[in-house]
């Protein structure tokens, strides 16, 4: 009986833990542009909106056209609040484009992902 409650009790704390730590992780919630969308003109610049802070100095998103070829973008550290990340983009052809991010969450775990949108017709 002992031992059964020790496992129960172990089991629980384990489900606690595991629970608490994903609850830290930064979870991609919007941007703009948003994923999947067409725009009828190249955007200015890139919003990325977590779901909690984000280390911005430790964080990074790229825009990659279709073949793959990076284009520069400019993070804005002090642009929005702690939980958006900002970068300027320069003038984007018609086309298909990718967005890759990754960033650190406040609890020490890096999380990347990616989306792509439309600039043109």
């Amino acid at each position: 009986m002992r031992s059964a409650l020790r496992g129960l009790l172990t089991a629980g704390l384990v489900s606690l833990a595991l629970v608490g730590s994903a609850r830290g992780h930064s979870l991609l919630l919007e941007s703009a542009p948003a994923a999947d969308a067409t725009l009828a003109t190249a955007p200015a610049q890139l919003v990325l909106r977590f779901n909690n802070r984000i280390e911005k100095s430790l964080s990074r998103v790229r825009v990659l056209d279709a073949r793959g070829v990076a284009q520069p973008l400019v993070v804005n550290a002090a642009a929005g609040s702690a939980d958006r990340l900002v970068a300027t983009v320069p003038p984007l052809a018609p086309g298909a484009w990718t967005v890759l991010w990754q960033v650190l969450s406040t609890d020490g775990h890096v999380v990347s992902g990616r989306f792509e949108f439309r600039v043109g017709p």
